[in-house]
């Protein structure tokens, strides 16, 4: 079974969500069920039909979430500085398509957020840049066709 790599936040973050999902989610599920129930005829109830595909839902995520814990190895994040792009480092590249600086952390892929510059290691540019240096070029294939980056800084 291959691991998850995540900080130890990310899996704080997954387990509060698994906590949420049975103890609050789930019990007003079955509670809307219940009322649903409470309005006469299922075949053509369409809030007894919502109900139970939300509980679907529910139960899918719990298991996903119960899952994704038992798989996650908590990788700490170190401060000190490092020559090599590692789980956790921070990486200042150039775009050199689009003339432009990108800073990127390196997380594990449930404590990604690309939109405030949290990418997984998991992810074709992750994945092209553990291991480089300063200096380094790497091309990575994407969806919208090739893209190049060069290293600038590791942090």
């Amino acid at each position: 079974m291959e691991r998850i790599p995540v900080t130890k936040d990310g899996l704080e973050k997954l387990k509060q969500e698994l906590v949420h999902m049975e103890r609050v989610e789930r019990p007003a599920n079955i509670k809307a069920i219940e009322e649903a129930r409470g309005h006469g005829d299922l075949s053509e109830n369409a809030e007894y039909h919502a109900a139970k595909e939300r509980q679907s839902f529910i139960d899918g995520r719990i298991n996903e979430l119960k899952e994704i814990i038992g798989r996650a190895e908590v990788i700490e994040v170190e401060d000190k500085p490092g020559d090599r792009v590692v789980f956790g480092r921070t990486v200042l590249l150039y775009d050199i398509q689009k003339d432009e600086e990108v800073s990127y952390q390196l997380l594990g892929p449930y404590d990604s957020d690309p939109e405030k510059g949290k990418i997984s290691v998991t992810s074709p540019l992750g994945r092209a840049l553990i291991g480089a240096s300063v200096g380094d070029e790497v091309k990575v294939k994407t969806p919208g066709g090739i893209q190049e980056f060069e290293i600038l800084e590791i942090r």
